[in-house]
């Protein structure tokens, strides 16, 4: 950071930076503010070629690497193509941040040659565009995390993510925007700006990896990396109509990337990959683990990938599963478009031949609380020190109403606690872990199979996107990183205000709850995506991503019906 440099001349310099990192020629009119849906786009503005378009609607990753693994698609031109649809995402929804064009095409360049010269691929996701949430340090390249505090902080080497990207033949090629702090389930900085729905500007396309979420849901990108410490790769994933895994604490790499809070071990925060495929999921999982990860980050759990578990040896061989739905969690009832889409959830893999049964959560408001209270010990301060050094304000709401910024000091949900309170919180949340996964092993007597419920199917959140500001409830996830459970996350519909009118009251849970259900309007939620996710046991990501390969295929099936 230049010395004496105020934060909003930071910030000016940093977005001139940015602008000019994008080739003129890229450049599009892009719709007026009242075009809400601008998801066609795209394909419509005429910067992509049919052969771009034929490259950037080829959603099926494992497609995707196959034609580049044959040489049928070169690296520079699918990284051409995807980087111009970015690009026209960016000038759309404002979801990127470092844009770096030369050298990706580079990179895509040594790999065509390598390809050429060998007949070998460098590894197995050779030639693939990657995109990156902004927390995955590259070198060379600033790592702002949304702080105007950060601008001018390069990286000196990659994170240890990055450099297996790269020793797997992947090409990153932009990074993409985030909240400040990353304690936010919604997409707005002082630095960037704010990030917009693809589907309906007027909502939040999700957060932390809210750029990630909206950058893919224009398929700008074939696969990214969020990082998730209460929701914050399912919820874009959810909120953008995508495939998003949480996997469990160290499964993926985190060594050598930015973050909030760092110390904070008793939930951390882990990486994890978004993608318009399931087959992105798998690939990501595979390609990096197939890297011996532990090697190089002491905190990565020492764990190959499991072909038995993706087979799902310990799940019947995925024969005539018992899946449970989670209709609510006690605490907020669903929208409407949320309980239709587990309906129709139900009724497929009920047709699939698998039994569904109801879960019965327990103690989620615990679970939470005790969440909550660990985030919150330190999180201030933390907050503090980071901002210090340019004096930038603390953003303490998404409201778009005067830019988030109500209190420049303080946010009311991030008094610290004692070190003792701390270790109090912790200890609850280790009982209630225990207590979950007794409650889990005895629906062994329920589900006709002699096993425990394989998976629960769940809501990633009680609405679709809400407008911005509004995202007020993460609970449907927060939960799961207080048990450590995998969560992969599935589209099932979007919003119909004709088959999701709105219905009458009911009998309130308590106020967080009435104020869900006034929340909602038909309307103003229309064309949201609906997304829900299915939850497997601490380390079982080869499992859940079979499983939620199942409750698609199952989805899919019926919708042909």
């Amino acid at each position: 950071m230049s010395q004496g440099a105020n934060w909003q001349e930071l910030v000016a310099d940093k977005q001139r930076r940015q602008k000019a990192s994008i080739p003129q020629d890229w450049l599009v009119a892009v719709p007026p503010a009242a075009v809400l849906d601008v998801t066609a786009f795209p394909e419509q503005c005429g910067l992509l070629s049919e052969r771009e378009l034929q490259i950037t609607n080829t959603v099926d990753v494992g497609v995707l690497l196959q034609k580049l693994a044959a040489a049928e698609w070169s690296s520079v031109e699918v990284t051409t193509a995807f980087y111009k649809r970015a690009i026209v995402a960016q000038q759309l929804v404002n979801c990127l941040t470092e844009i770096f064009v030369d050298k990706a095409l580079a990179r895509a360049a040594e790999l065509d040659k390598h390809l050429k010269s060998t007949g070998s691929v460098v590894g197995p996701l050779h030639g693939l565009p990657v995109s990156l949430k902004d927390q995955i340090n590259l070198k060379g390249l600033e790592t702002t995390m949304g702080y105007a505090s950060w601008i001018g902080k390069y990286a000196d080497k990659d994170a240890v993510l990055a450099e297996i990207l790269y020793e797997c033949g992947a090409v990153p090629f932009v990074r993409t925007n985030v909240p400040q702090t990353l304690m936010w389930p919604e997409t707005y900085n002082l630095v960037f700006g704010r990030t917009l729905n693809p589907a309906n500007r007027l909502l939040t396309p999700g957060g932390s990896s809210g750029g990630e979420g909206a950058l893919i849901h224009l398929r700008g990108s074939p696969l990214g990396v969020g990082s998730d410490i209460g929701g914050s790769i399912r919820i874009p994933a959810l909120f953008n109509g995508l495939y998003g895994l949480r996997p469990s604490y160290g499964r993926v790499p985190y060594a050598g990337s930015s973050n909030s809070m760092y110390g904070q071990d008793s939930i951390p925060s882990v990486l994890g990959p978004l993608s318009n495929s399931l087959s992105g999921i798998k690939a990501f999982m595979q390609a990096v683990i197939g890297r011996e990860p532990w090697l190089r980050d002491p905190l990565a759990v020492r764990k190959k990938w499991d072909d038995e578990a993706y087979a799902l040896a310990g799940h019947g061989s995925g024969q005539a599963l018992c899946f449970a739905i989670l209709w609510d969690d006690r605490i907020v009832i669903p929208h409407p478009p949320v309980i239709r889409a587990l309906e129709m959830t139900r009724d497929a893999l009920t047709a699939a031949g698998h039994k569904v049964i109801d879960w019965k959560p327990i103690k989620h408001l615990e679970l939470n609380d005790a969440i909550s209270a660990v985030w919150k010990a330190g999180a201030l301060e933390d907050y503090r020190a980071t901002t210090a050094a340019s004096g930038e304000p603390i953003i303490s709401s998404m409201s778009p109403t005067n830019d988030g910024i109500v209190d420049a000091s303080v946010r009311p949900d991030v008094i610290g606690v004692s070190a003792y309170q701390l270790w109090q919180a912790q200890n609850a949340r280790a009982h209630l872990r225990k207590e979950y996964l007794d409650h889990w092993e005895q629906t062994v007597e329920v589900t006709g199979t002699g096993r425990p419920v394989d998976a629960i199917i769940s809501p990633g959140a009680p609405f679709a996107a809400p407008p911005h500001g509004k995202n007020g409830n993460s609970n449907y996830t927060k939960v799961l990183n207080a048990l450590d459970y995998v969560a992969c996350t599935f589209p099932v519909t979007k919003v119909d205000p004709t088959l999701d009118a709105k219905k009458p009251p009911h009998q309130f849970l308590n106020d967080a709850d009435e104020v869900n259900y006034n929340l909602y309007d038909p309307v103003t939620f229309q064309n949201a995506p609906v997304g829900l996710q299915v939850v497997g046991r601490t380390l079982e990501e080869e499992a859940v991503i079979a499983m939620t390969e199942i409750v698609d295929s199952a989805l899919k099936a019926a919708a042909g019906a």
